[in-house]
């Protein structure tokens, strides 16, 4: 009798595993829209992990807003990012953003693009952390990531990550984090000159 009772508490074990990757599916998929713009995500290939792996996957999504193809909209309060495709759609991206106090909007230009770029702490955070290092060349351990777009004459950059986990947070001093996979791509999908929403 104990043989049978254990077999079938296994058995409904295996049952309850075997469903829950669905149910996580359809919660993910009954995510509210954003501003009522990009409806439903369907599923996107994300290719190789570089530099680790976030929860927030890439995804396409529908869009029938009023910017552009090629525009990026950083949705801060979200944590998401958005670059608008022909053809009513957008591509969805994580993002790790500003903490409290580091929250901005405006409109900006990608002015620069960098492959493992270097990184030099501005005055303002070394005056915050005056333990960081005064330059960090470019690699695996740098704070930027794999790949970096400057946003106009501004501080601020979307950039890669060493801290994957981050994304999906606001842990930043203003900057938008992604994985080192997810900004390899984007950087491969848009231009110098490239414009920048970004949303509080």
């Amino acid at each position: 009798m104990r043989l049978k009772t254990m077999a079938a508490m296994v058995l409904a074990g295996v049952t309850l595993a075997a469903t829950a990757p669905a149910m996580a599916q359809s919660a993910t998929n009954a995510a509210p829209s954003f501003f009522n713009l990009f409806a439903r995500p369907s599923n996107l290939g994300n290719g190789p992990v570089k530099g680790g792996n976030s929860a927030l996957r890439r995804q396409v999504v529908s869009y029938n807003g009023k910017y552009a193809p090629g525009t990026i909209i950083v949705n801060t309060g979200e944590r998401r990012l958005y670059l608008v495709q022909g053809g009513g759609t957008a591509l969805k991206y994580g993002i790790g953003v500003g903490r409290d106090g580091f929250r901005w909007s405006g409109v900006k230009t990608v002015t620069r693009k960098a492959e493992w770029p270097g990184w030099t702490p501005p005055p303002q955070m070394l005056k915050r952390r005056p333990d960081l290092p005064r330059y960090m060349p470019g690699g695996i351990d740098n704070p930027l990531g794999a790949r970096a777009l400057y946003l106009g004459s501004s501080l601020y950059r979307i950039h890669g990550s060493n801290e994957p986990e981050t994304i999906g947070q606001a842990v930043s001093s203003g900057c938008f984090r992604m994985t080192n996979d997810d900004v390899a791509d984007l950087y491969d999908r848009v231009r110098v000159g490239t414009k920048v929403v970004v949303l509080n």
